[in-house]
């Protein structure tokens, strides 16, 4: 489909990047039929439905962060051998099925299954996929187009839960309202992305040599210390003290962000929040992810990328601690809000560094192998909290824990090697 990419790039003067954005933010925006918060809504209804407990229902969540430990390698190894676009797609067409098939779910197995398939690919293959051909196609302004990603996948974040809630609450009564909202949201995964992906994307600039090539162009007065035009290989990387110590905050970082996302709407709704009202501070939250991206995204294009997410874990930290004080729906939404800020640094820093530091022509397959930290934090993260609520009665000694966890991970960044990593006289591929 190369052909539609020359054409647009042969008669216009817009720069072909940007189209690629929309079609990865895209597979971004739908990868949130699995996100935690979406199947933070199905919690409660859920265990209500088939009498399972909320540890049991957020261990597919955490099962499928496991595997996505051993899966992310091979993820980063077909991205980088085939293409983001071929990864991409066949991921989406997975995820809508499997999300239609959870509907007719009767049992644990059948529905960890079918749930850990959609998790793996919202952890692996489109994590991955999406922000190696956006570092492809920018070097400058690389920030900037991975913050319009972060705000695409905010804005999955906020609607998928409130689709799912409102869908649910249409349905009445019905106990099992909830398998109509999974056949919702497999329809409308495929319905907005597939045709993007398939029409649009292309996986390297080289393919359709775009005329403006301003973006491709690395500037050394941007601001951003970090940031490299040279590329290493992924045994190179490895060899890093850098990836190592990068990696473990990927870890810290996301046990916060999935612990405090999986059982979050069930935490409002124990504090007495009307459900409705429970999952729209989850699109609240979701806001102020899309203003946390952009931001971090503007950030990273003028200061060094570590530095910045220094002060996102500070930031993920002390809004996580915010959660003690809810008590009613408007703090709800403040605080939502605030810690949503910290999310959207999440999403945007990680990848950026990584190809600030590394260089854009091997990080696919770099991503696939820092990547199983991120996995391994969201399972960890979701099932910690899930035990201290089984044990506990409450959610209350989560969010100091998850205050610890920041501080470590600022003493990460902290320890992290200083030196660029750069081959400058060749780039070697793995």
């Amino acid at each position: 489909m190369n052909q539609l990419a020359k054409f647009i790039e042969k008669n216009t003067n817009f720069y072909y990047g940007w189209i690629i954005v929309a079609g990865s933010g895209s597979t971004m925006f739908v990868r949130n039929a699995a996100a935690t918060l979406t199947i933070a809504v199905f919690v409660y209804p859920m265990s209500e439905d088939l009498g399972w407990s909320r540890t049991l229902i957020v261990g597919a969540s955490s099962l499928a962060g496991l595997l996505s430990v051993f899966i992310s390698p091979l993820s980063g190894y077909l991205i980088q051998k085939y293409g983001s676009k071929k990864t991409l797609f066949f991921s989406v067409l997975l995820l809508g099925l499997s999300s239609l098939l959870i509907s007719k779910t009767f049992n644990p197995v059948t529905f960890y299954i079918l749930f850990g398939i959609g998790r793996i690919i919202f952890s692996s293959p489109v994590q991955i996929g999406a922000a190696t051909i956006v570092a492809k196609w920018f070097i400058n302004s690389r920030g900037k187009a991975t913050g319009v990603l972060g705000l695409s996948h905010s804005l999955g974040m906020g609607l998928f839960p409130l689709f799912a809630q409102l869908v649910i609450d249409l349905d009445g009564g019905n106990p099992d309202s909830w398998r109509m909202s999974w056949i919702f949201i497999g329809v409308t995964v495929w319905l907005i992305s597939l045709p993007l992906v398939f029409f649009t994307m292309v996986d390297d600039p080289d393919e359709i040599k775009p005329k403006s090539n301003s973006y491709l162009k690395f500037e050394k007065d941007s601001g951003n210390s970090d940031r490299s035009s040279s590329s290493i290989s992924l045994n190179e990387a490895l060899k890093s003290k850098a990836f190592w110590m990068l990696s473990m905050v990927g870890f810290l970082t996301y046990f916060i962000h999935t612990g405090v996302n999986i059982h979050q709407a069930a935490y409002l709704i124990d504090k007495g929040i009307n459900p409705i009202f429970a999952a729209s501070a989850l699109t609240i939250m979701a806001l102020g992810t899309g203003v946390g991206s952009v931001i971090t995204g503007w950030a990273t294009d003028k200061f060094s990328s570590k530095k910045v997410y220094f002060f996102g874990c500070v930031w993920l930290g002390l809004s996580a601690l915010l959660f003690l004080v809810i008590n009613n729906i408007i703090v709800a939404y403040f605080v939502g809000f605030i810690f949503g800020m910290s999310l959207g640094g999440l999403l945007v820093i990680p990848p950026v560094v990584l190809a600030d530091i590394f260089g854009k022509d091997n990080i696919g397959s770099i991503r696939g192998y820092s990547e199983p930290f991120v996995s391994a934090g969201q399972a960890v993260g979701g099932i910690s909290a899930g035990l201290i609520y089984d044990f506990t009665g409450s959610y209350q000694l989560s969010f100091p824990m998850f205050g610890i966890v920041a501080l470590l991970a600022c003493l990460f960044i902290i320890f992290s090697s200083e030196k660029k990593i750069t081959k400058p006289k060749m780039n070697l591929r793995q």
